[in-house]
């Protein structure tokens, strides 16, 4: 697998071979798509963050924060256009813990469900293992099986039940918890 590392693991990498897909860094012209994908319901309700109705400026400034690299959060596109796909199919992130663990998400737009990009992306991004992670992280609501069937074919295993809270949603929302230990 071959991806450029800037200087430090917390930092963003440049791109990820992904199967059909690129796992890049943000760049401002996403905003557009993300703003479109990110304001449907259906993505917004399958997230913690991302609120409903989705503000306007909100992807401006999401792209920004990536491409600045600020916080222990990193996040990539899932551009699929060296496939002859869309250039944002969805976005994928890990966010950096202490002791060597990190938190991965993900959200695909609902025009590509059920063809595989989560699965692909999340595969691609663990094996790069950007964060240099020994452990990584995941939790999906539990009315979403599909972002669970992602996480247990790509190597997590099941934790247990806990909740979050979602902004979309504004309600607690029962979860299901993953790991995969990488060292």
């Amino acid at each position: 697998m071959t991806f450029d590392m800037l200087s430090a693991p917390s930092q963003a990498v440049a791109g990820i071979p992904a199967g059909r897909l690129i796992l890049r860094p943000l760049r401002k012209s996403d905003a557009g798509l993300l703003a479109m994908f990110a304001g449907d319901r259906r993505v917004a309700d399958g997230t913690r963050s991302i609120p409903h109705p989705y503000p306007p400026g909100a992807a401006e400034a999401y792209a920004a924060r990536m491409m600045a690299g600020a916080g222990p959060e990193r996040a990539w596109v899932m551009d699929g256009s060296a496939s002859g796909l869309a250039e944002v199919l969805g976005v994928i992130s890990l966010t950096g813990m202490d002791r060597g663990q990190s938190e991965i998400g993900y959200w695909v737009a609902p025009a590509f469900w059920n063809a595989g990009f989560a699965s692909e992306a999340v595969r691609a991004l663990v094996a790069a293992n950007p964060l240099a992670s020994r452990t990584i992280f995941a939790e999906v609501f539990q009315d979403n099986p599909g972002s669970a069937r992602v996480l247990t074919n790509c190597g997590f295993e099941y934790l247990g039940d806990a909740e979050t809270f979602s902004v979309a949603r504004n309600a607690r929302v029962p979860t299901w918890t993953y790991l995969k230990k990488l060292a």
